[in-house]
């Protein structure tokens, strides 16, 4: 490395950069899903491997610059969020709900009970390890041409519980610090945030969307490329600036309540816009792609061996338990509703965990080193071999499981059916849909 402390930080982005897309060219010429090749990448030139990559001396500098690629990752989730019919949105609802108590109250249990975490931390690790990502999930459910219903189930089912899930650790994290009196102050708090979040998002969506309409070239200027490239460059500055200024807003007023608010805010830029939003939405996720190839290599460096070695077989079993229980958790939580045992059996393999979890986890670690807990770094590490175990084994997994499951191959315009029709291509006929 360089002597100079500032080219030293300036040649850890650099790496940084240029590794993950080396590994995203590695995934494109193998096949392997990119996010596995990843954070193999940041274990190899981090702390746990040639120790090129030091993250920890980028500082205090890292969390918001983290929170606000995060952010980024989770508005372009939003913006092509769409849950039009009942089967679906009841489908989603009732996934979520009971994953949230039985996910958080079983995942909690084998943290402590197989992996030896103190009860405290169990919980901070039941509630991140809720969190299914869509950055791992979408890509799959496209390689797989899944139906769009089912498809729809999986991406709404991460993108509502990975905000949902980053609120609810940073409270049971300040509950085990002491900061707040009890459970009665977590569910009211993360109700406040949760709510706040959204709020503000859906305002600021609101008014973005209505910026943007206008700036969309008139059909009879529809000949004009170049308007059509200025307007187009100018809505990216204008919602990126308006995404980042919403998210460190949201934060400054309410911690964590940044992330639900991204989420809304590209849910209603999306639905307002409509098809209008495809020229926009191809740049967003142009972008939050880069945050993700410079993300969980940087993430990943920062794990060491000592954090994970402790863990032993324990922690591998814990992360098999987890495997188990959301099989256990879906099935309870799919009683009534319009999928079948294999649809259950695809969705409750798919729960890679993605980058909003490595980033929670990285920055809770630093909080409770910082205030002398001494299992922080067992934290972190059971948190990355979940995320390395669930992306590894599902990733590679899931296109051989849908394809002997006779759920692979659907129509890849699908992405624009009527869930009605995506359903009964699946073999469920919903009876409702709007």
């Amino acid at each position: 490395m360089a002597a100079d402390p500032q080219a030293r930080l300036a040649l850890i982005w650099g790496v940084s950069f240029f590794s993950g897309s080396l590994a995203q060219l590695a995934a494109r010429l193998s096949g392997l899903p990119g996010v596995v090749l990843l954070l193999a990448t940041g274990l190899l030139l981090g702390h746990a491997g040639l120790d090129w990559v030091q993250p920890d001396q980028l500082g205090r500098g890292l969390e918001p610059l983290v929170g606000l690629l995060v952010s980024l990752v989770l508005f372009d989730g939003g913006l092509n969020l769409r849950l039009a019919g009942r089967d679906l949105q009841r489908s989603v609802l009732q996934l979520v709900v009971v994953r949230s108590v039985l996910g958080l109250a079983g995942g909690a249990a084998l943290a402590h009970w197989v992996a030896g975490l103190p009860w405290s931390l169990s919980l901070v690790f039941g509630a991140i390890a809720l969190a299914t990502g869509p950055t791992v999930v979408n890509p799959l459910v496209r390689q797989m041409r899944l139906s769009p219903f089912l498809a729809r189930v999986l991406e709404a089912e991460g993108l509502i519980l990975e905000p949902v899930s980053a609120v609810l650790a940073l409270l049971l994290l300040q509950l085990a610090l002491g900061d707040l009196g009890g459970w009665q102050d977590v569910a009211w708090r993360l109700l406040l945030r949760v709510g706040v979040g959204v709020g503000l998002g859906a305002l600021a969506g609101l008014a973005l969307a209505l910026v943007l309409e206008r700036l969309q070239p008139a059909e009879a200027d529809g000949g004009a490329g170049s308007s059509e490239t200025a307007s187009g460059g100018l809505s990216l500055q204008l919602t990126l600036g308006t995404l980042f200024l919403l998210f460190s807003g949201c934060e400054a007023l309410l911690p964590e309540s940044g992330l639900p608010a991204a989420v809304s805010a590209g849910v209603v830029v999306g639905l307002r816009l409509d098809n209008a939003a495809s020229e926009l939405d191809a740049l967003i996720a142009q972008l939050a792609m880069l945050a993700i190839t410079v993300l969980f290599p940087l993430l990943a460096a920062d794990v060491s061996w000592a954090e994970l070695s402790p863990l032993g077989l324990g922690g591998v079993a814990c992360v098999l338990g987890l495997m188990v229980l959301r099989l256990l958790v879906v099935m309870s939580a799919g009683v009534g509703l319009p999928l079948n045992v294999r649809e259950k059996l695809l969705v409750s393999w798919i729960a890679p965990r993605g980058i909003v979890t490595a980033a929670v986890a990285s920055l809770f670690a630093l909080q409770l080193s910082e205030a002398g807990v001494a299992a922080a770094g067992a934290l972190k590490g059971l948190v990355f071999l979940t995320i390395l175990i669930t992306v590894g084994l599902g990733g590679v997994t899931a296109p051989w499981l849908a394809t002997k499951l006779g759920l692979s191959g659907a129509e890849e315009a699908g992405t624009d059916e009527d869930p009605a029709i995506s359903a009964s291509a699946a073999g469920t006929v919903p009876s409702g849909n709007a």
